[in-house]
Parts: C-alpha cells; sequence; structure tokens
C-alpha cells in the first residue's frame, strides 16, 4: 500500500495530536495508577465475587501503566504464538504476586511500587527502540524481563488490593475473582491493540513512526515515574489509600496542619503577643 507525500506530512502531526491528548488525559484523570474510588471500594465490599471480577476488569483497563507495558511488548511481535508466549508469562508473573503477596498480607508503599512499574514502560520503550542492543554485546533476555516485571506489576496490584477489609471468610475466592477480572480486562485491550497493531503494520507509516512511538513509550513512562513519586513525597500518612481527599490542595493542608509550628519547642504559641511573653513567670 502506497502513501502520497500529503499523506506523509499528515500523519506526524497526527501522531503529535494523539500523544499531547494523551498526555492531557493523563494529567487530568489524576494518573494516580491502579487507584480505587471510594465507590469502587464500596462496591467491592458489598458485592459478591461477580463484583470483583467486573472491578478488576475495570481496574486494569484504566491502569495506563500496565497497558502501556502491554503495548511496548506486543508493538513488534508479529506472530500469534510469539503474542501469547509473551502475554502468557507477563501473566504468569504477575499472577504470582498478586495471589501470594494478597494471601500473606505483604505490601509496601503503592507510590514507589507503580513509580518501579512506571520504569518497565520505560524498560520496554528503551528495548523497542534497540537501545540495548547499541550498548551491550548482549543486550537482556526479554523474555525473562517481562516475567520479572509481571511480578513487579501483581505486587502493585495487591497493594491496592490489600487496601480493602478484605475478610478471612472467602477471601481466596475475592483473590481469584480480581485476578480473573484483570485477565479479562487485559483480554480484552489486547485484542484491541493487536488489531491495530496489525493493520498499522501494513501502512508504510508503520517503519517511519514506530522510533517516535516507542520513544513516546519512554517519555509516558518517565512522566508517570515522576507522579508516583510526586505522590509518595505528598502522602500524609503512609498507609493512607492514596489521596483520600479529592483534591491535592487537601493533602498539602494535612501535610502543613502536622507540621510542628514555630517556636513550640519552647512552650511558645504562635497566638501569644509579645507582652504576654514578657509578663510570662520566668
Amino acid at each position: 500500500m502506497r502513501t502520497t507525500n500529503g499523506e506523509n506530512r499528515m500523519i506526524p502531526k497526527t501522531l503529535i495530536k494523539i500523544v499531547i491528548a494523551g498526555i492531557l488525559l493523563l494529567m487530568v484523570n489524576e494518573v494516580w495508577a491502579h487507584g480505587m474510588s471510594e465507590a469502587d471500594r464500596q462496591a467491592m465490599l458489598d458485592g459478591g465475587y461477580l463484583q470483583y471480577l467486573w472491578l478488576g476488569a475495570t481496574h486494569m483497563l484504566t491502569g495506563y501503566d500496565h497497558l502501556l507495558f502491554v503495548f511496548g511488548i506486543v508493538f513488534f511481535l508479529t506472530t500469534f504464538m510469539d503474542v501469547v508466549k509473551y502475554i502468557t508469562v507477563f501473566t504468569v508473573g504477575h499472577s504470582i504476586t498478586l495471589i501470594s503477596a494478597t494471601l500473606m498480607g505483604i505490601t509496601a508503599n503503592y507510590y514507589l511500587i507503580d513509580a518501579v512499574i512506571a520504569l518497565s514502560v520505560c524498560y520496554i520503550g528503551f528495548e523497542n527502540t534497540g537501545g540495548f542492543r547499541k550498548y551491550f554485546e548482549k543486550p537482556p533476555n526479554l523474555l525473562l524481563a517481562v516475567f520479572l516485571f509481571g511480578f513487579i506489576h501483581g505486587f502493585g496490584l495487591s497493594t491496592r488490593l490489600q487496601q480493602l477489609p478484605l475478610g478471612d471468610e472467602g477471601l481466596i475466592w475475592r483473590i481469584l475473582s480480581f485476578n480473573v477480572g484483570i485477565e479479562l480486562g487485559q483480554v480484552g485491550a489486547l485484542c484491541i491493540m493487536v488489531a491495530l497493531l496489525f493493520k498499522w503494520r501494513r501502512t508504510q507509516s508503520f517503519l517511519q513512526i514506530s522510533n517516535v512511538s516507542n520513544n513516546g513509550l519512554i517519555a509516558a513512562g518517565a512522566l508517570l515515574f515522576l507522579t508516583q513519586m510526586h505522590g509518595y513525597l505528598h502522602t500524609v500518612n503512609p498507609d493512607e489509600f492514596g489521596f483520600s481527599e479529592d483534591s491535592h490542595f487537601h493533602a498539602h493542608e494535612a501535610m502543613e496542619a502536622q507540621s510542628t509550628p514555630p517556636g513550640s519547642e519552647y512552650g511558645i504559641s504562635q497566638e501569644e503577643e509579645p507582652q504576654d511573653l514578657l509578663s510570662r513567670p520566668r
């Protein structure tokens, strides 16, 4: 299939618009990856196993870092068996840590985990641009890297799931239902990605813009990393579920409220006037 010069000039402009729209979408939606709304949390507590399955699926479909990583994995995969192989090892990896870490109550600060997940997006973008082949005689094994990153992605999902009071009765079934929902959401997103990439590969623009697209993955991963680190540095309580209040401004207010008022170390209150200090008994 041939493209005209006019079409070729339009492609970069279209790509730039898509990238800008994507960045704005991430910013507008407050990219605290994997975050659950209060409504979702209550639904999981009140609902049955099907509710956990549904929320697992929607959680994956709104997990920007997961979707970007999966998109990077399949970007250059041209055969069905290759897609199955790489996605299977990723699925096995994140299922292991999602289930085992939740059952054993192993957790960590979710902002830091999500920051590492964001770096995995940078990694896959760098791999796709041939970065490792430029600097290493023997580049890292991509299949092994995808499997190991699967562990980290699953741990990130587990830290979020553990913010809910899951209880002991039926715990394993809740976890499994959530995990199945995650996989169904991933399969749905994957089908769309593979179909779009299959069609795109048949055009001349694919090779022209593939490098730009994967550099975009690196940039998106870096943006997500900075966002998560910003969230970590602005967390008031390390055990809280994200921003329990609706705005960034409230988080700053809460941090300031917890700070020690000037002069308190000397037993001096800010409300006291200077004349009051002179009249205090010595």
